[in-house]
């Protein structure tokens, strides 16, 4: 997803005009009507500024900054209690007591509550200097993570809140690094780049037996142990969607000759290429920005199309609309990801290459996808499964009993679909 273009974002201050250039990891145009508030702004006031459509550049302390801004996320969630409240008041059913509310439709107000909660507390913004300085009291220095993020600076800049937040915590993520046990090693995400701390995607590639084409008999490495070079001289894999270059990097360590790796953003292209590099990989691996599939010129300089023994795809897990660069690597429209990787794949698979998706059936629990859909697809690109490994997710929200989709989350199952041509 393209960085929203640039516009200008105006005020008056000390009564005179200013203005600076408007940036929107979330597309969200520059607003219109915008006022200057400072610490004595309360909580209650700047929630009904920000209902009202009006922007708040904020000129206070910097960390009274960041406390408004959580006290209008609490202020927004009771809002939202008393509306669902009352919603599920309207649908309760009387003959049978029970609520009428189905798990697609907890989804899709949840993905509402999200993009609403999100654009109401984007209302209060900050001012970035022509090198990133932020001249708030008791400011962090911001410009390295403002860099990491955005590049070099162009001149004064204004930011949401909230969203320079996420890119100070994502620069700490890509200094401190994700610890990836099935790797052995560290992988470092940037900004705006999906970050691997949902390991068991990781580790159902370390522990899936390759395609008896590269590896005859090899035995299947343990996933918490960094495995030994197993795979054919001269075999290639692709990974698609790449993102950090994790799972390009244990293809590699598995013993794949040559990997591609591919990726539409831009950002991850750069990240997959620092940690490969930062492993020592990269002379073994090609980092190319793509659209899912390489294209021959840039695999080669060949125009014929490439293929690989072994094609990686973890495509975004949900059939919805993202809003940024970052939930790009969650949620793709109508599964269009998902269906071009079954449709391109035969026309990319060496003799006796295998196709591996990665996907978790979560989709499915909420009813915006079927077992029987997925199926079809397969058989319909002319593929054949030949096994399925599953694994259930860790991560905290699968026991979180308060959430409103626990129901299917609970019962979510991460797998590894091998396949093959028929």
């Amino acid at each position: 997803m393209s960085p929203h273009p640039k516009s200008v974002i105006r005020w008056v201050e000390d009564g005179a005009e200013a203005s600076a250039t408007w940036h929107s990891e979330s597309h969200v145009p520059a607003p219109e009507h915008v006022v200057v508030i400072s610490d004595d702004v309360t909580a209650d006031q700047a929630f009904r500024l920000a209902k009202s459509g009006t922007a708040m550049l904020w000129r206070g302390d910097f960390h009274n900054g960041r406390q408004l801004v959580q006290a209008m996320g609490r202020r927004f969630k009771k809002q939202q209690e008393r509306q669902t409240s009352r919603q599920k008041s309207r649908s309760h059913d009387k003959a049978n007591g029970q609520h009428s509310f189905s798990s697609q439709h907890s989804f899709s107000s949840q993905r509402r509550a999200t993009a609403d909660r999100a654009r109401l507390l984007g209302h209060v913004v900050i001012e970035l200097g022509a090198g990133f300085e932020l001249d708030l009291r008791r400011a962090p220095d911001v410009s390295a993570a403002c860099r990491a993020a955005y590049g070099e600076p162009s001149g004064p800049m204004c930011v949401s809140l909230t969203e320079l937040n996420g890119v100070l915590s994502a620069y700490q993520w890509q200094l401190k690094g994700v610890d990836v046990p099935a790797l052995g090693e560290t992988i470092h995400p940037r900004f705006g780049v999906f970050s691997p701390i949902r390991g068991e995607y990781v580790d159902l590639v370390a522990r899936t037996p390759l395609p008896e084409s590269l590896a005859a008999g090899a035995a299947v490495p343990e996933p918490t142990v960094t495995p030994e070079p197993t795979a054919a001289r001269g075999s290639t894999a692709f990974d698609l969607g790449t993102g950090t270059g994790v799972l390009a990097a244990l293809l590699l360590r598995r013993g794949i000759a040559r990997v591609v790796a591919t990726d539409i953003n831009p950002r991850a292209v750069a990240c997959a290429r620092e940690n490969l590099g930062r492993l020592g990989l990269d002379n073994m691996a090609e980092v190319v920005e793509a659209d899912l599939y390489p294209e021959g010129a840039a695999v080669g300089g060949t125009t014929d199309t490439p293929r690989a023994d072994l094609v990686v795809c973890n495509p975004p897990w949900l059939p919805a609309q993202p809003t940024s660069a970052l939930e790009a690597g969650i949620y793709d429209p109508d599964s269009d990801v998902l269906h071009r990787f079954l449709a391109g794949l035969p026309a990319h698979l060496n003799p006796g290459g295998e196709g591996w998706l990665i996907i978790s059936d979560l989709a499915e629990h909420l009813g915006l996808r079927t077992r029987a859909d997925l199926l079809a697809r397969i058989a319909g690109a002319g593929l054949t499964v030949i096994d399925r490994i599953d694994t259930a997710p860790r991560h905290p929200r699968a026991r979180d009993a308060e959430d409103e989709l626990h129901a299917a989350r609970s019962r979510e199952v991460t797998s590894l679909w091998r396949l093959r041509l028929t």
